[in-house]
Order: C-alpha cells, then structure tokens, then sequence
C-alpha cells in the first residue's frame, strides 16, 4: 500500500503564536475555521502536491480538547498526520482485516470564515491519539478545493510538499513490524539522523521513518512526556532549487542533507525541514 501524505498537524496553546512563527520563517498561513466540535480551530499551510500543515489549538484556552488534548496544552508541537484514500470504507475494511485496530469512517466539518463548510471522512488506526503514530486515514466529501488550496504564491516557491514524516518511537523493532503488517511496507533501511540524534529505519519510496533516540536529551525528553509522535516534518524541494529561507541549519537523515527552518514555536526546537525530493508521484 503506497501511503500519500494528506496533512500533518502542529499543536500548540495559542493559535496566533503559531501562525506568526510560521509567518516570520517565511511560511504564508491561511485561517481554515472551525472545527464542528466548537472546540479547536486550526491554520494551515497549503503546497502545491495538496499537502498541508495544518496548525490547531482550542479557541478558547481553558477548553479540553477532545483531539490532542495534551500536544495542545502542553506545547507539544508536532502530534499527528494523515493520509489520503479514495474509498476510505474499502480501505478501513482491509486494514482491520490485516489486524489493525480501527475506529470508523466517521463523518467531520468545519465552517471556514467566509461560512463555506467543509465535510470529510476520517478513520482513526491503531490505539492511542489519532495520527500519533500510525497514519489516520482521510476522504473528501466536498470538493477538496474547499478543505485546502496552497498558500502562498506556488510558483515562486520551491517546495512540493511534505516529503517525510519522521516519527518518535520507544521500540523501533516493534513500530517497524506493525508498519509491515498492517500496512505491507518493504523492509526498512536503518540510517541515523542528527540534531536530533536517532537510530532511523525509512521505508523505501514511502513518506515515513521511524526514529529512536540516541542517549538523553530534548528529544528521549519529549518521548518520555508525550509517547509515540511525530518528531519532525521533512518538506520536499524541488531538485536543483535554492531555498529562499532564512537562518538554515544543517542536518542528515543517512546520507541526505535535511535544511532545517527557523520555527521553534511552540516546542524551543527545529522540528521542520527541508529535502530535496527523491520519491516519485
């Protein structure tokens, strides 16, 4: 099963504060609405492959969040991501045969500011929050100009989309068999990154790696308050392009240079990067 990323979501307490520090890195933000819970509301950042960042917190700070309750109140940042299926009843069928645990489809909306309401399937997998670790799946009702359109002028910037969702485990033997079984994927290659420091194993020609940390620090840190979630998002650029960012820093995953951009917001850590694309589609 090829899996196609549809969003990944950033958390954080105060919505505004993160929209500015994706806006001060050079990152333009569009206010999608809110959800039907009357609870959350979100921001994102479109791309041109359809792919977005979507950035959520509740609307008023004191509210419980039904979604993410402890990314969003505890700063945490990076929480979850999705993927996208044309016939989501078919492919939760097949994934709980497979031996998934699965919760769905269900219908959701939110009402953007101009009152045009946007409606979707979701499937939630596996235990936990959704999207923390294994992928929750997502299907479009209304069209899908209505839910996300790219921000931004698509032309001038060299970015594709999100490129690989790098994801915090405790036990990488067992993330890397559950990813196998229920999803089919190829056995992984084990490389490392840095900064943060983790043993990684990438899935071939798929947008996922499964990270373990090496030793203590922010990143056993985080593991250890949140459990399982994503650690960081890899955007794609396109082969041979500049990054127009400012105030880069330098990593790798393997052999491939990651351009790590200025947002810290709300976790005191780069947790957004760049690649430049290798995977087809």
């Amino acid at each position: 099963m090829d899996l196609h990323v549809d969003h990944v979501t950033v958390a954080g307490t105060d919505l505004d504060r993160l929209t500015d520090a994706f806006t001060e890195a050079g990152l333009e933000v569009a206010y999608g609405g809110h959800h039907s819970n009357d609870i959350t509301h979100m921001s994102l950042v479109g791309f041109p492959d359809g792919s977005y960042i979507e950035l959520v917190s509740t609307i008023e700070p004191d509210m419980d969040s039904p979604w993410w309750d402890e990314p969003i109140h505890g700063d945490g940042g990076p929480c979850a991501w999705a993927i996208a299926v044309e016939d989501i009843e078919a492919t939760t069928a097949e994934l709980e045969r497979r031996g998934a645990d699965v919760e769905g489809p269900s219908a959701y909306r939110r009402v953007r500011e101009d009152g045009t309401v946007v409606e979707w399937d979701l499937t939630f997998l596996g235990v936990g929050e959704p999207g923390a670790s294994l992928p929750f799946l997502i299907s479009d009702r209304t069209p899908r100009e209505r839910r996300v359109r790219p921000t931004g002028d698509p032309t001038s910037s060299s970015i594709v989309g999100v490129e690989t969702v790098v994801l915090g485990v405790d036990d990488l033997e067992a993330a890397i068999e559950e990813f196998e079984t229920v999803f089919g994927l190829s056995a992984p290659t084990t490389r490392e990154l840095t900064d943060p420091s983790a043993d990684v194993a990438v899935f071939p020609d798929q947008p996922v790696a499964l990270a373990r940390p090496r030793g203590e620090g922010w990143f056993a840190d985080r593991l250890e308050a949140f459990g399982p979630l994503p650690v960081a998002y890899l955007l794609g650029r396109e082969r041979g392009t500049e990054p127009r960012f400012d105030d880069r820093t330098a990593g790798f995953l393997g052999d491939r240079r990651i351009e790590w951009l200025p947002v810290t917001e709300p976790v005191g850590h780069r947790y957004l990067g760049l690649l430049e694309v290798t995977r087809e589609g």
